[in-house]
């Protein structure tokens, strides 16, 4: 039976008053859909906004089988539920680790496909959705149908990256990638500023993995200064003795944990700027290189329970834009120079260089340079992100909808080519919205006519 809760998402932000199921069978979930309206499948809720909130949610946690592997190829078919922590403790072990993962294994498959899911390696191999053979989806009519690259094609395109909008994703069959060790080989480079941080992506497409962590509060010729994380999977050869008696050992369980929220003032420019100046000083060399667990190199804040608590009981929004790569070095100068003006940096500031990537509806990556950031809410944070928005318009960027908790339906069309389209086929599909989130109603009018 369904449970009224208090149901928020990672940020924290908003809290809402909802009706949650979360079956133990896919029938009962399918009885759920029935009687909801409307009503937004979540995963394990690590989207950052409200894009997994609505009066009506159903969890598929606990749908969460796996169905079926090849040990030859590495496909891989489960129900949506299964999450990458599962995953990774199965089949690391068997030498096969994720195509494309986010920066937490925390994630459902539905959810990862739902949000089209990126990573490090996103210039090399793209989103999560590549990698996806075909899954099956429970559309708003009740129908249950099996959607591929050809079969169901334009539903399966919807999907990939739809937001949970198209309806409930039971089932994925995705291939898995194939490695000889747990590890990565990884090579950490000082920059100095952005100049040498782009040229350093401009450097590094051969690696598979790359990605940097930004001082978005520097200014002038430290402007934008970073630390590059670039990497391969490391191959037996490589390992150590100690390390070779058990090369595909797969992560611990997290010990530490975050007990309690902290004290919103804990959290200003003054801790941030701090933090940022220990963090790049405490590489000493300019170049680092070393053997390092999967565990360290993608998920490293998995480590900590609840680090969300750690921006306060108001909670937080992560901001993650994307501009196309021949706005690269001017369109950064700009967009870090005006938050550092603001004095809005963020502990954890992400850059990323995307590949080359067809417009596919509402599916975030383009090629270009990627930026995420966190930001706790506090009153003066709207107005700021609303001129961030102004900014990445200007350079033909787009914000990333799984981390969304305030766009607006103008900014989307703007911003996302196919958004007309999908709002045409979503129209088609779910006439009286059923399918829907409290985003949706923001950026697709998605108001229930129920």
């Amino acid at each position: 039976m369904p449970d009224n809760l208090n149901v928020t998402n990672w940020g924290n932000y908003p809290v809402i008053e909802a009706q949650f199921a979360e079956p133990p069978e896919l029938r009962l979930a399918k009885d759920f859909i029935a009687q909801a309206h409307p009503v937004i499948p979540r995963g394990m809720g690590r989207c950052y906004g409200d894009s997994a909130l609505q009066k009506h949610i159903l969890s598929t946690q606990k749908l969460n089988a796996f169905l079926q592997f090849d040990e030859d190829s590495g496909i891989l078919s489960c129900q949506a539920g299964v999450t990458f922590d599962d995953i990774l403790s199965i089949f690391v072990p068997r030498g096969w680790f994720l195509p494309v993962t986010p920066g937490t294994k925390f994630v459902t498959v539905g959810g990862a496909l739902a949000s089209d899911v990126h990573g490090k390696n996103h210039h090399a191999e793209g989103t999560f959705s590549n990698h996806v053979i075909s899954f099956k989806i429970i559309t708003p009519d009740g129908n249950e149908l099996t959607c591929s690259r050809n079969e169901n094609q334009t539903l399966f395109n919807l999907t990939c990256g739809g937001m949970g909008l198209t309806g409930l994703i039971i089932e994925a069959t995705f291939r898995l990638k194939r490695i000889e060790t747990a590890y990565i080989r990884q090579e950490k480079i000082k920059a100095q500023n952005l100049d040498e941080i782009i040229s350093l992506f401009e450097e590094s497409a051969s690696y598979t993995y790359s990605m940097a962590w930004i001082d978005c509060l520097t200014k002038g010729k430290r402007l934008g200064r970073s630390i590059m994380m670039r990497g391969e999977n490391a191959t037996l050869a490589e390992l150590n003795n100690l390390q070779r008696k058990n090369p595909l050992i797969p992560h611990k369980k997290a010990r530490l944990n975050i007990p309690f929220y902290f004290p919103s003032f804990a959290l200003n420019s003054f801790s941030v700027k701090a933090f940022n100046t220990l963090y790049y000083h405490k590489q000493f060399q300019k170049s680092v290189t070393n053997l390092v667990h999967y565990d360290t190199f993608y998920y490293p804040l998995d480590a900590i329970h609840h680090w969300n608590r750690i921006y306060g009981k108001n909670g937080f929004t992560q901001y993650q834009f994307v501009i196309p790569k021949t706005h690269g070095r001017e369109g950064l100068t700009e967009l870090i120079s005006f938050i550092g003006k603001h004095n809005m940096g963020s502990f954890l500031t992400v850059l990323k260089l995307f590949g080359a990537q067809p417009e596919n509806f509402l599916r975030f990556p383009m090629e270009g340079y990627t930026l995420a950031m966190d930001f706790k809410i506090q009153p003066k944070l709207w107005k700021f992100l609303d001129e961030m928005d102004a900014m990445v318009h200007l350079f033909g960027g787009r914000v990333y909808l799984t981390k969304d908790v305030r766009m607006n339906k103008s900014f989307l069309m703007q911003t996302y080519p196919q958004a007309h389209e999908f709002e045409k086929h979503y129209s088609a599909l779910n006439p009286d919205n059923k399918f829907s989130s409290l985003q949706s109603q923001r950026i697709l009018n998605t108001n229930s006519t129920n």
